[in-house]
């Protein structure tokens, strides 16, 4: 896993003792190959294809990291969610949790230029080291917020890619039905284990290209497919039916604008982290054209049906359209696998000495024990929509919102903390008391709504799942098959 990523611009300038004018210094990141980044950035060096592919570290590379990694299997649940909710809260809650994620993502990237500024100061270098979330509470608050943010992210992006694991079996069975779902868990998790080869975040510049184009596709075969379905006979549209289901379907919107617990490791994979401040924003204003659509245009052609069918593609008619979209899905979620899976296996490299190492395959062999329990937890857990709403009440609604807020108000709650900042707040906020105010909204309606009315929620719905499928389900949510010599069954109903 060593060579290839590309020098990083260093967060603070050297200081000039002639005129006190900065000069910049390139500082090397994990994986560092040693070659120039100004070269690799300005067109210098000689064209590689190695490099087009395989080296990401722009502005570019980070968007589509962003964008590809947020609209993973979300997407089919989402019309799901709209049952739950209605089309009104529907639509509002993504524009309203889309805009706040992009807020904490603002804020871990602000953290992160802090925490980055005040160690490379002290002459610190990040050469072949990976900096993660936990160093930098670690780093601006210590050792306990160090603690809390390991556990709450650590456990986010275990079951995150859990998620993704029963996703992949979801949807496989939509082509192919010989194998239950439990069996296809397996086949996918020995298929996602490969993901121990790629070495990081740098390395994922063809792969987030890819995946996105390939949930863009999803989502307008999605919305084409529902709109010229039309509306199913008799269609109903009852939610919100109850308080348990809306704010089930709430914390599943907000556990989809959750998406960066991995913001840090991207932004470390730049070669100029301080641009990334809105690029998330800029992510999520592209999500939307996916997202708002699909679910609206699925809950207008089914309705209520939806409450008992978690995945789009199960109401959706089989064709070659819809077969190339399961495909694509299942490549992509294959891809956000291991963009959750990564800081999961750095954070397990440095428990166990390994980070350093230079070789491919010892990297790889150590990082094979993260996959076991994903496997085992998603062969356990296969509820497919009601386990993203738990996860996103439980764990998401603390990694990505309240501790990043939390953290900022901490870090900068004394005047000199504030006069010294690397980063000063933003031109649409240029006010510490307004960003205090906003922090301030942002704890207390995750903590109240997110946390506490829909932890209250997606448990119930969680434990109703287990009750009803029981753990271990062979095949959550299959239709009954008809049997040689028997009558057709009656419509499967959850």
């Amino acid at each position: 896993m060593v060579p290839g990523d590309h020098a990083e611009e260093a967060i603070v300038p050297m200081a000039d003792g002639a005129n006190g004018r900065g000069e910049v210094r390139a500082m090397d990141t994990a994986w560092d190959g040693g070659e120039d980044s100004e070269q690799q950035q300005d067109g210098g060096g000689k064209f590689s294809m190695k490099d087009l592919l395989w080296h990401g570290g722009s502005v570019w590379d980070a968007w589509f990291s962003c964008a590809s990694n947020q609209v993973a299997q979300v997407l089919l649940t989402l019309p799901y969610s709209f049952s739950q909710l209605g089309m009104v809260s529907g639509l509002l809650l993504q524009v309203f949790y889309g805009l706040m994620g992009s807020w904490t993502a603002y804020l871990i990237s602000v953290l992160y230029v802090e925490y980055r500024a005040r160690k490379e100061k002290e002459g610190v270098s990040f050469k072949n080291h990976v900096i993660q979330w936990f160093e930098v509470l670690d780093g601006l608050l210590g050792p306990y917020w160090k603690v809390a943010g390991l556990a709450f992210n650590c456990t986010f992006l275990l079951f995150g890619s859990v998620i993704q694991l029963i996703a992949c079996a979801s949807n496989i069975y939509y082509i192919n039905d010989r194998l239950d779902k439990r069996t296809w868990t397996y086949i996918f998790g020995a298929c996602c284990a490969t993901t121990v080869f790629i070495p990081s975040f740098h390395n994922y510049r063809i792969w987030s290209f890819l995946g996105l184009g390939m949930t863009t596709y999803t989502a307008w075969y999605i919305t084409i497919a529902a709109a010229v379905h039309g509306k199913v006979d008799g269609v109903k549209h009852s939610g919100p039916t109850s308080l348990m289901l809306y704010f089930t379907g709430a914390t599943n919107i907000l556990y989809t604008f959750g998406g960066h617990a991995v913001t840090v490791e991207i932004m470390h994979a730049m070669w100029k982290p301080r641009k990334f401040k809105y690029i998330y924003l800029a992510a999520t204003l592209y999500v939307f054209t996916l997202t708002l659509p699909s679910a609206a245009t699925m809950y207008w052609a089914f309705g209520d049906a939806l409450l008992t069918h978690s995945n789009a593609f199960s109401l959706l008619p089989k064709t070659g359209w819809r077969d190339a979209a399961v495909i694509l899905m299942l490549i992509h979620q294959f891809i956000t696998f291991g963009f959750a899976c990564t800081p999961l296996y750095f954070v397990w490299e440095k428990a166990i000495g390994m980070h350093h190492t230079g070789s491919v395959f010892l990297r790889a062999l150590a990082r094979l024990p993260i996959v076991v329990p994903i496997w085992f937890l998603a062969i356990i857990f296969p509820f497919f929509g009601p386990i993203n709403s738990a996860v996103g009440a439980l764990l998401v609604s603390f990694t990505v919102y309240i501790i990043p807020a939390v953290a900022h108000m901490l870090t900068y709650r004394s005047a000199a903390a504030r006069q010294n900042a690397a980063e000063k707040p933003p031109a649409f906020l240029p006010s510490w008391s307004g960003m205090f105010v906003v922090n301030l909204f942002v704890v207390a309606w995750v903590l109240v709504v997110g946390f506490g009315l829909g932890g209250w929620a997606s448990i119930t719905n969680f434990v109703k799942q287990i009750d009803t499928f029981g753990l271990f389900a062979k095949c959550y949510q299959c239709p009954p098959k008809a049997h040689v010599g028997s009558p057709l069954p009656a419509p499967a109903h959850h």
